[in-house]
């Protein structure tokens, strides 16, 4: 399978560590009222949805970037690419 580095075009997917689905980067306010709860479901429930995914991927072997790949669960086709540090942070104060 080929992920197409923003930067750095296609390389293999060998050089790269899967790390789950793309919405870990949402952390949860520690801070909340609803915090301990909101913890509990963001390190132990997990959905495994088939279809299009946004996932979390680190090029290992290359550039030590973090991607995050958009890609099709059922038949790994990559539909797209972009570097995780150029996407807004999601709940950030």
């Amino acid at each position: 399978m080929l992920i197409p580095h923003p930067l750095l075009g296609l390389r293999d997917s060998q050089e790269f560590t899967y790390l789950g689905d793309a919405s870990l980067m949402n952390r949860p306010d520690p801070s909340a009222e609803t915090a301990e709860a909101d913890f509990c479901d963001y390190v132990f429930l997990r959905d495994n949805p088939a279809g299009v995914q946004r996932e979390l991927w680190f090029h290992e072997q290359g550039d030590r970037s973090w991607l995050i790949v958009t890609r099709n669960t059922l038949t790994h086709e990559i539909l797209g690419a972009e570097l995780a540090r150029d996407l807004p942070a999601r709940g950030a104060k």
